[in-house]
């Protein structure tokens, strides 16, 4: 176990970046296919393919998803991983071709870095040729490269983050696993403590030092103030977490999408406040079916994962941007 999504069996990870644009695409690849679902809260979202998952559509298997930046522009990138697995002989097989089957979801990171530089076909592509069983690189990478939290007061007051990836073995064999790229209007919580681990900076004091206890302004606490009720007039509308849990347990399609519905809770715990008008928050579940278990069980952990990862994200994130990171320049 190397407490990444890629513990879970058939489930593999490639990445692409512009660290100069700072944007970039992790792509979640099942060579064999998986059983898909999804849930969807934030009020700004963008997406592809996401209404195949729905039980009541044919599709029943996805062979990979996309997690990008460059908003609805990144989507392009599917594209691209969709023309690997196709020369790969991966896809829904309709007779007289295979069609890969290739959900995405996108982050906006336009801000940071350069926003004339989105990911594209090509770097889809070289993200899914990528793709292995490795520990999946995390922070600065992938669909994390231009991420950011706490944007309350814009970019002025924002923190970097980035992409985390956590697993759980929760026995019997079977294995949960959980993938984000955390891009939160808000604050990122540790559960077990209630403290802010990354969020909003003040902006009042002038330059503090992480880790003073005045250093986060405190979403929550700012949103009561008469400049917070005022928030769609200022706060960055550039915001969503994406992400995925994957596990080996055998779930049928109602049950993958009620996997994602409870992943949400993992979001909620470390995100505060989630699912906003101003986030997109996308969560995609993905079942390699190899072990029988009983769905609430897989979804309890597949939450308590998914905030590991969100942890994480913030955690291995370098400065960049002119965004401080808690892993340092």
């Amino acid at each position: 176990m190397n407490n990444s999504i890629t513990d879970v069996p058939g489930v593999e990870v490639g990445q692409a970046q512009d660290f100069d644009a700072l944007t970039g695409v992790t792509v979640i690849l099942c060579r064999h296919g998986a059983v898909g679902g999804v849930d969807q809260r934030g009020g700004a979202p963008g997406t592809r393919e996401t209404d195949l998952l729905n039980p009541i559509n044919m599709i029943e298997k996805v062979h990979a998803v996309v997690l990008a930046g460059g908003s609805a522009f990144g989507l392009d990138s599917a594209g691209g991983v969709m023309k690997y697995l196709e020369e790969q002989k991966i896809g829904f097989n309709v007779g007289v071709a295979r069609v890969p089957i290739v959900p995405a979801a996108i982050l906006f990171d336009l801000a940071l870095g350069r926003a004339d530089v989105r990911p594209n076909a090509e770097m889809g592509y070289l993200a899914a040729a990528a793709a292995s069983s490795q520990p999946v690189t995390e922070g600065n990478a992938g669909a994390g490269t231009g991420a950011s939290v706490g944007k309350i007061f814009g970019n002025a007051g924002a923190m970097k983050s980035g992409l985390g990836s956590a697993s759980i073995d929760i026995g019997a064999g079977i294995i949960v696993g959980a993938i984000a790229a955390v891009n939160a209007y808000g604050d990122v919580v540790d559960p077990q403590t209630g403290n802010i681990v990354a969020g909003a900076r003040s902006t009042r004091l002038g330059p503090l030092a992480l880790g003073s206890s005045d250093f986060f302004a405190d979403t929550l606490a700012t949103m009561k103030t008469f400049p917070g009720r005022m928030i769609e007039g200022f706060a960055m509308r550039s915001n969503t977490v994406i992400g995925l849990v994957a596990t080996n347990a055998r779930l049928t399609k109602p049950e993958a999408n009620k996997m994602a519905q409870m992943a949400q809770d993992g979001l909620a715990r470390t995100i505060r406040p989630a699912h906003t008008m101003l986030d997109g928050d996308t969560i995609f579940a993905l079942s390699t079916g190899e072990h029988k278990a009983d769905v609430s069980l897989v979804g309890a952990f597949a939450a308590e994962a998914f905030a590991q990862a969100c942890l994480r994200a913030v955690r291995a994130s370098h400065s960049a941007g002119g965004l401080p990171g808690l892993a340092g320049e």
